[in-house]
């Protein structure tokens, strides 16, 4: 309202200001001086003893000296405990224990509760006049509400007569939520909730002071949390408990944020508990002046100065439970008019009503929502209540007409001061009726009116508390109203506000005017810009009822209303409240400014007044004082749209700041018209909320809070708020802000302007809001009733309705419509009105009517439904009292949005209706009911509860889930996860699903790093079995929420979401149907963020990315020859995902049991899996290669090989002797062909019985010893299973049998026989018969080593060490090198078990079979019995059911530790049969292939799938194990093989031989020449492996690792790359000699000539004759290589080369990493040299990292650098630093080309002497 404007000051008044500044100045300085000294000065006064001083916290400390700064001899002369101590904010001055009262005999028990005498203790008095004997009253008035009072039983002291708080008279309640325990000495008062024996209040912590002007009680609190308290400016909602003081005493100031006292009195405050919402409130009732201090114990002290102690305290379940118990007591809210709920335009002094006018009727033309016009005192007569100025305001009660001829309203201010101006000349009716009444507030004598200034000038103060007065008030009004038909009443300056201070004639100095305690209110005086505080009124001294002169003002103009308007409710607006103005009037938050700190400060405002009980609050939009500018203007009309009052209102000599002043030129204008229209929109809902308000005492703008009290994130949230329960409503507060932090709490939200769901749930996310924008969310569970809106509300009364249902988790929602006919009175309590209740529940929204005694004359009807979050709903049925009406529904759908709109809708408002509809699911969304074996069809679909839709599209199930089998309860997070209990919902349809269902689960969440989390999934009362494998996890989790890359989010329905917090990408959301955990089959469906999934296996895929129409891959370990839809060797749950911008991320299931996953085009991943549980981690990466490193972090790194192992290796399985072994052997050598490991396979065995030696190799050991003396190295294989038919010796056996390692029945404890490859002894086999009649026949029985247990390590250690040095036959000593471990799923050639079989049906072919190459047989399909019983190292006894697919992990490890131990070197594994963490200790082969040209594509998509798994050193056999190779597929072979990690050539028996010398000269020479390629890059593949094994790294590399950007990459499967820089680009087909190939951007150089390729982001035909393999070198890189040789033992004695490829800045860097290549852990052990290589400026560098490896006595010799891409016409000069000195080398350059080429051979430089080398060019 009107403030004056700031006048110019005097000199005088100049002078006096700056003569005051410097007493301020002074004076601090001597009161810290002063309290300094007082440490030193003499004992005065009472000195408490010692023992009286209790040793207290800080935060504990009680100030015994509130009112002046401390010293020690005040703190002395009070009896208080002096103790200076941190800052000045902690009391340096605290009660001693001698302060207070103490209970005189025992509690008298009441009706309604129990009294007690309390006596004072003897102490010194702080302020005088203490009060001897008080008396306690305490009433349990209700279950949830407690009332203790302190008075003076022996003198009648003021108390605050309220309106609506009457005396109890009613008996104790019961039963209680509390209980009240008082202790006597001191005394102390303790109320208790009974649930949980927390103290919500206790005394305790202070003691009570009562003297006749000085009343104190502190209270200790259980939390924190504290909200309310006012009137003030609070910056955030949550109180800053750090030693606050916030005055409370009515004044009229400007507020700002110097905490200063403001209009109203407001001593409730709200207490959060905890994160279970309850909650507590406490209310005093107290009208005197008081100081409320927050310190941070936490505790709250009252001190006033006068009256009694008179607490509530109100016990809720939720904070807005409390707020109900709370206005419960003192009134709830006034039911506004509905046009009051629209939007209000005012300003003070429009000068004229022509400029009101002229502000009208723009802001209409502009078609700006519109209901309000106020009148400030500008419309007046002199200022002057119940007139209007004549001149100026001519036409005013015309103008009021024409107002209400529009539809609008008007208000008008009036202020309590009148004028006593007034002569027989110039009457002034209001002031002489007044006076003829008596009805002024009195001096001090009681008689004489009180006299002070305000607008008029000299003016009189309605007594408001007399009734007489409440007459004449009435009286005035309806005079004026018959003038002016003003249809609402704005009351200002109600604090009273005075412009002198006290009155004309000054103040007495009376101890009301100085009392001995003056709380810290603005200017240090009561009186200050108010009346005298010894002043009467009918309710008592102005000392006492200040606080109440705008409550009654308030009561007084309702009963005016009831007068002018008998039949309507008007609306009354008011500036000072007290505890139950709601009631009455309204509130705006005062005479605020333009300025962003005062828009913020309004939320919490806001949100306060809601609190207090008086939820029609709002501030002055756009600022009262100051010029607004059109940013802060429009960021404030945005946010004033949503404030439950909203009112633009400014001050008088700023420029004009109505929306249609700043012109359409604007943002403003429209973005206000804009949400207006969507606030008139919403008009249904708010008014409901509004009735919800004054019905039950509901907030209507609800702090977050109160909402999501489970969510710590929420309890101090103060710049956003919502409406009710359902819109959240996020502003802009900034200046020069497009983006805004919010916080959404953990429900669905949707967005209200376009209905979309948002993706962010429980979680800080950063809005983009553009100037015009303001975040509106809408929460799902909700139904909001609507209105078509328009320029005002009678006009939009008039339109049809409509309903916004926003859809929670389980597809549910509610709401309400209160509606009447917005005006008349008392519409709730005579029962005149509508109610509709609204739910949506499976598809059928029900309208109910709850009231229906009301019917509106516009006829009304709901014309539109909007549903968001839906899938589109089809067969839209609306029944009228049951009956289908006749009506023909429209429904659009926004698919993406999932947004349907049904239109062609009449529900009549008032009737009842329900309206149904069926559901299109899409054929992508559906999720499999029935992927049984034996198939669904509509019967057993339906037994599942599950529907049933026939499709035509390949791969969509016909039966799917439309309903879930779990619900989540109990739902916690803290800092470091989260966890939840789910719960089966009914068993009647899990029991159909295969096996028993769980019952109760539980879900654990844990946030182990930055960048990884893991949940699991499992059952609480039965232990279940759960992967053994162990991991490398932090001890404790790490990292904070800010530092985390994702938010979790469980959901009810069960969902896990787990968002990317810098994108909001859902990476994992598995809030969809068809979770089941059965005890033999779980499954959990995920949504995928985009198309681009890599990863799962062991399968044959024909592409790298997977294809997600309808495909399912079964996993279990199998020996299954790569097919495809084939579960092949190894298990591997894992995968990698692209996000739509290329974040990536990778997520393991840590389940062994057999299983499938389905993908489909939704995208969406089901898992399906057939026992443990649901253990899963995430990656977050956000790169595809640290993703890769994070999922090696946590499963263990890539082993590190041998450098041997690098080489060419050369198998087949058929060698008739080892003649024909050395013939290969020699062959290769003489053709020069590069060569380092010879295999052997079963052939060597006698028998194929492990651990022997065939007749046929007896020279096997010596051509070993042969091979290995010219650096060549062997690699043997063995099988795990083990003959048990041996007639002779055979220890392997006999003493497996001894140490008890192989695998049994549990039942009989028997061993679990099996066939594998042993032969009996002593038979011929007949090889014409079949392969089923030679098993039977002629094959073993053979056991299975467990290799879980400790014993079978031991013995299988103990096999290869005699294998490997014969202790019995030297001479038969097979000197390895390397072991390859094969049939290892494990493979055997029967099912299960010789005969009888296997012995328990339902393991071994469970009630769930997934999509595996044995379905139809069963698990044990070429694999043992499910049954069998293996040992954990702890002793534990698991199934193989459960342990089947980690048969060959298992025995990878002890396989590894044996090799190193055998050789004492480092050795190397090699497994068919692997699962995460294979890798440690092993490298891995694709399987037994097939020589074929799809073949070699296949085998780049398996090793870079091995990639991401972790497995580093791996390969296809080249040229194929099964069928007889062809010429051209075999070089193509060669050449792609020559590049894989594991480069091994094998084929399998009765197949022509395959190996390089097998073919023609041209093969021998194509092999020579691309294996010598491969061994001059083996020290860039060596470098590459040990980035593997100590970072993670990727050595075969997709494309899209290194180029994620370009999405071309995202599907390159034909070219792959070696670490970061080396492509190969084979020819893959036959018949082709060009291949195309991609180049992402970056510089390409030809590595056979170093040239320049010129082609960036593009694909390009290259020359690929049969000789050629392409092979490009990426610009940025430095490749170590050296001089290829027979093998690596000759290699690597050689001169070592650097190939520089500078990229277009002409700079590169590399690594190179150098040890003996063979001994084991160098890199722990330190023996090692590494170096980074860089490039830049005509310059290479090599620095150094670590070296104790490279010495001049063994030294690297450096022989060559290339480098190409030298800008350069040509090169003078080229210079190497080495070791201090500096060398000339040779070099020769090829402008053309920009190849230099240096070489130094002749130069002996070891590589770790090389300091750099610099080129010159000819200038």
């Amino acid at each position: 309202m009107a403030r004056k404007k700031l006048k110019d000051f005097t000199s005088l008044e100049l002078m006096l200001s700056a003569l005051l500044l410097a007493v301020f100045i002074i004076t601090i300085p001597l009161f810290v001086l002063s309290a300094k000294e007082s440490l030193e000065s003499k004992d005065l006064g009472t000195i408490p003893d010692p023992t009286e001083c209790p040793v207290l916290n800080e935060s504990e400390r009680i100030n015994c000296i509130p009112d002046q700064p401390p010293t020690k001899a005040t703190c002395d002369q009070r009896g208080c405990c002096w103790k200076p101590q941190g800052t000045i904010s902690v009391p340096w001055c605290y009660y001693s224990k001698s302060h207070g009262y103490q209970v005189e005999g025992d509690l008298v028990n009441t009706r309604a509760g129990f009294t007690a005498q309390l006596k004072r203790l003897p102490s010194p008095s702080l302020f005088g006049n203490d009060v001897a004997d008080v008396l306690l009253t305490a009433e349990y008035q209700t279950s949830n509400r407690f009332h203790f009072k302190l008075t003076d039983p022996n003198k009648v002291r003021y108390e605050v007569p309220h309106e609506h708080v009457q005396s109890f008279t009613g008996d104790a309640a019961s039963p209680l939520t509390y209980e009240a325990e008082v202790s006597p000495q001191p005394f102390s008062i303790k109320v208790k909730r009974r649930g949980n024996n927390r103290a919500l209040l206790d005394t305790s912590i202070g003691p009570l002071l009562f003297a006749d002007q000085f009343l104190q009680l502190s209270i200790r609190l259980p939390s924190a949390n504290v909200y309310g308290l006012g009137e003030h400016v609070h910056r955030q909602y949550r109180h800053d408990m750090n030693w606050k003081t916030w005055p409370i005493f009515a004044r009229d100031t400007t507020p700002n944020g110097d905490g200063t006292n403001l209009y109203g009195a407001q001593t409730f405050f709200l207490c959060l508990e905890d994160g279970s919402g309850l909650s507590f409130g406490v209310f005093l009732m107290n009208s005197n002046a008081m100081d409320v201090v927050l310190q941070p114990t936490p505790a709250i002290t009252y001190r006033t100065t006068g009256g009694v102690l008179d607490f509530y305290v109100f016990l809720g379940n939720t904070p807005e439970q409390v707020v109900q118990e709370y206005l419960e007591l003192i009134g709830r809210p006034a039911m506004p008019p509905y046009w009051a709920l629209g939007f209000h335009l005012s300003r003070y002094d429009y000068e004229s009503l022509d400029k009101m006018k002229q502000v009208v009727e723009r802001n209409r033309a502009a078609q700006l929502p519109y209901d309000v016009q106020h009148a400030d005192i500008d419309y007046m007569d002199k200022r002057r209540d119940f007139t209007y100025n004549p001149v100026d305001f001519k036409g005013f009660p015309e103008f009021a007409e024409e107002l209400h001829n529009n539809g609008q309203k008007l208000v008008i201010i009036v202020d309590p001061a009148i004028s006593n101006m007034s002569s027989p000349s110039d009457p002034y009716g209001p002031y002489d009726r007044g006076s003829d009444m008596n009805i002024w507030v009195n001096a001090s004598d009681g008689v004489t009116p009180l006299i002070g200034e305000v607008w008029p000038g000299k003016t009189v103060f309605p007594d408001y508390t007399n009734p007489r007065c409440a007459v004449w008030w009435a009286d005035e009004f309806k005079l004026f109203h018959n003038q002016v038909k003003f249809d609402g009443i704005w009351i200002d300056m109600n604090e009273v506000s005075n412009f002198v201070d006290g009155s004309v004639s000054g103040c007495s100095t009376s101890s009301l005017n100085y009392p001995p305690f003056t709380p810290r209110v603005l200017d240090g005086y009561l009186f200050c810009k108010t009346l005298c505080m010894d002043a009467v009124q009918h309710w008592g001294k102005q000392y006492d009822v200040h606080n109440l002169y705008g409550y009654s003002m308030a009561i007084a103009t309702a009963e005016a209303v009831k007068t002018v308007f008998p039949d309507k409710r008007s609306f009354i607006i008011t500036r000072s409240t007290f505890a139950g103005s709601g009631k009455f009037a309204a509130h705006w938050l005062g005479d605020n400014a333009a300025t962003w700190d005062d828009l913020r400060w309004s939320i919490p405002g806001v949100l306060e007044f809601n609190l207090f009980g008086i939820p029609m609050v709002g501030p002055d939009i756009c600022g009262y004082a100051l010029d607004a500018p059109e940013e802060l203007c429009r960021r404030w009309m945005q946010l004033g749209a949503f404030y439950p009052f909203s009112r633009n209102h400014n001050g008088q000599g700023y420029k004009d700041q109505d929306p249609a002043s700043f012109g359409a030129d604007y943002l403003l204008l429209n973005s206000s018209r804009h949400y207006l229209t969507i606030r008139y929109t919403l008009l249904p809902y708010l008014y409901t909320l509004f009735y919800r308000a004054h019905r039950l005492g509901e907030t209507v703008a609800r702090p977050l809070l109160h909402e999501f009290y489970g969510d710590s994130s929420t309890w101090d949230v103060h710049q956003q708020f919502l409406w009710g329960p359902g819109l959240l409503i996020t502003p802009v507060l900034n200046e020069g802000a497009e983006k805004v932090t919010a916080y959404m709490p953990d429900a669905v939200w949707y967005n209200y302007e376009t209905g979309g769901r948002v993706r962010w749930r429980r979680q800080k996310v950063e809005l983009d809001l553009p100037g015009d924008k303001i975040g509106l969310h809408l929460r799902g569970g909700y139904i909001f009733p609507i209105q078509q809106p328009a320029t005002t509300t009678v006009a939009s009364r008039r339109n049809p309705l409509g309903l916004i249902i926003a859809l929670d988790d389980n597809k549910e929602a509610k709401g309400e419509l209160f509606w009447d006919d917005g005006e008349t009175k008392d519409t709730v309590a005579n029962q005149v009105y509508l109610l509709c209740e609204f739910s949506v529940t499976q598809n059928r929204l029900e309208v109910k009517i709850l009231q229906s005694t009301y019917k509106d004359p516009n006829n009304l009807v709901f014309k539109e439904i909007k549903i968001l979050g839906t899938q589109e709903p089809k067969n839209v049925i609306v029944k009228h009292n049951n009956v289908p009406s006749q009506v023909s529904p429209n429904v659009t759908y926004d698919t993406n949005l999932q947004v349907a709109v049904i239109t062609g809708l009449d529900l009549v408002l008032g009737e009842a209706y329900t309206v149904e509809w069926d559901l299109t699911i899409r054929d992508a969304d559906k999720i499999d009911c029935y992927p049984d074996e034996n198939g669904a069809s509509a019967e057993n679909c339906a037994a599942r509860g599950c529907a049933w839709e026939e499709s035509s599209s390949p791969g969509v199930p016909f039966c799917y889930f439309t309903d879930d089998l779990y619900s989540v309860s109990d739902i916690q997070y803290d800092s470091h996860g989260a966890t939840a209990v789910l719960s089966l919902k009914s068993p009647l349809y899990a029991n159909s699903l295969p096996s028993t269902p769980v019952n109760t689960l539980h879900l654990k969440v844990t946030y182990h790093k930055d960048d990884m989390l893991q949940f699991k999934i499992y059952d609480p009362n039965n232990s279940r079995y759960e992967v053994p494998v162990p991991l490398n996890l932090p001890g404790a989790p790490s990292g904070t929420s800010e530092s985390r890359l994702y938010d979790v989010l469980i959901t009810n329905p069960f969902g896990i979401a787990v968002h990317r917090k810098s994108t909001g990408t859902a990476i994992w959301d598995s809030q969809l149907l068809g979770f089941t955990f059965n005890d033999m089959f779980i499954r959990i469906s995920t949504r995928l963020p985009s198309q681009y999934v890599y990863g799962f296996g062991e399968n044959e895929h024909t592409a790298y990315r997977r294809d997600l129409n309808w495909h399912t891959w079964g996993m279990f370990s199998r020996d299954q020859p790569p097919g495809y839809k084939k579960n092949s060797y190894g298990v591997h749950p894992y995968y990698m995902a692209l996000e739509e911008d290329g974040s990536a991320h990778g997520v393991l299931l840590l389940n062994s049991n057999a299983m499938d996953v389905t993908f489909q085009p939704m995208p969406a991943l089901t898992y399906r899996t057939t026992g443990g549980i649901l253990d899963f981690f995430l990656f977050l990466g956000p790169t595809p290669e640290l993703v890769t490193q994070q999922y090696t972090e946590m499963i263990g790194r890539p082993v590190m090989v041998p450098y041997w192992s690098l080489g060419f290796q050369l198998c087949r399985y058929g060698y008739r002797n080892d003649s024909e072994i050395a013939s290969l052997y020699d062959d290769m050598v003489a053709a020069q062909i590069p060569y380092d490991v010879q295999y052997s396979d079963i052939d060597y065995m006698e028998r194929q019985l492990d651990f022997t030696l065939s007749p046929n190799f007896t020279g096997f050991p010596a051509l070993i010893t042969r091979m290995k003396k010219d650096g060549m190295r062997v690699i043997l294989i063995l099988d795990p299973a083990i003959s048990g038919n041996e007639t002779d010796t055979y220890l392997a056996f006999e003493r497996g049998v001894n140490d008890s390692v192989f695998i049994k029945d549990p039942m009989s404890g028997d061993i679990l026989w099996g066939k594998v490859w042993p032969d009996l002894p002593n038979v011929v086999i007949n090889s014409s018969l079949d392969w089923d009649s030679q098993v039977e026949q002629y094959r073993a029985h053979v056991a299975f080593p467990d290799f879980f247990r400790n014993s079978t390590a031991t013995w299988w250690k103990r096999e290869l060490q005699e294998l490997h040095t014969n202790p019995w036959d030297p001479e038969k000593s097979l000197k390895f090198d390397g072991i390859w471990i094969d049939m290892n799923e494990p493979s055997s050639f029967v099912n299960g078990a010789v005969p009888p079989g296997c012995k328990n049906a339902t393991l071994n072919h469970p009630p769930y079979m997934p999509y595996l190459e044995s379905r139809d047989r069963g698990l044990s399909s070429k694999t043992l019995c499910m049954e069998g019983e293996q040992i954990l190292p702890d002793g534990s006894p698991v199934r193989h059911y459960d342990v089947h697919s980690l048969y060959g992990w298992s025995q990878t490890r002890p396989t590894y530790e044996a090799v190193q131990e055998v050789t004492g070197q480092r050795g190397i594994v090699v497994t068919r049969s692997t699962f995460p963490s294979s890798g440690r200790w092993g490298g891995h082969w694709l399987g037994d292939n097939t020589a074929a040209w799809d073949q070699l594509r296949k085998s780049i998509i398996g090793m870079m799938e091995f990639s991401l798994f972790g497995m580093s050193y791996t390969g296809a056999d080249i040229c194929g194990f099964f069928q007889d190779a062809e010429y051209e597929m075999c070089v193509r072979w060669m050449q792609l093989g020559a590049f894989y990690p594991f480069s091994r050539n094998h084929n399998t028996i009765g197949t022509r031989r395959q190996d390089p010398v097998s073919w023609d000269d041209a093969f021998v020479t194509i092999s020579r020449s691309v294996l010598q390629t491969r061994y001059a890059l083996l020290p860039y593949l060596y470098t590459l492996m040990h980035l593997a094994y100590t970072e993670g790294r990727t050595v075969v590399r997709p494309l899209l690792h290194e180029f994620v950007s370009d999405q071309v990459t995202w599907d390159i499967d034909r070219q792959f790359l070696l670490g970061p820089a080396f492509l190969v680009s084979p020819v893959l087909e036959p018949d082709a000699r060009n291949v195309t190939a991609y180049f992402p951007r970056a510089r390409w150089y030809d590595y056979y000539t170093g040239e320049d390729i010129k082609v960036r982001g593009q694909w390009t035909s290259l020359p690929a004759p049969l000789d050629h393999i392409n092979l490009h070198v990426r610009g940025g890189f430095i490749l170590p290589w050296q001089e290829p040789a027979q093998n690596t033992h000759l290699s690597r004695q050689k001169f070592i080369g650097l190939k520089v490829a500078l990229d277009e800045n002409g700079t590169a860097e590399g690594w190179l990493f150098w040890d003996d290549g063979q001994s084991i852990d160098t890199y722990e052990k330190g023996l090692y040299y590494l170096a980074h290589f860089s490039a830049s400026q005509n310059t290479v560098e090599s620095h150094v990292i670590f070296n104790k490896y490279i010495t001049d006595t063994n030294p690297l010799k450096l022989g060559y650098i290339d480098i190409w891409g030298v800008d350069s016409p040509s090169i003078s000069n080229v210079s190497i630093s080495v070791s201090g000195t500096v060398v000339t080398p040779n070099f020769a350059y090829v402008a053309t080309t920009q190849v230099l080429k240096v070489e130094m051979t002749s130069k002996n430089i070891s590589l770790h002497s090389f300091i750099s080398l610099t080129w010159r060019s000819t200038q």
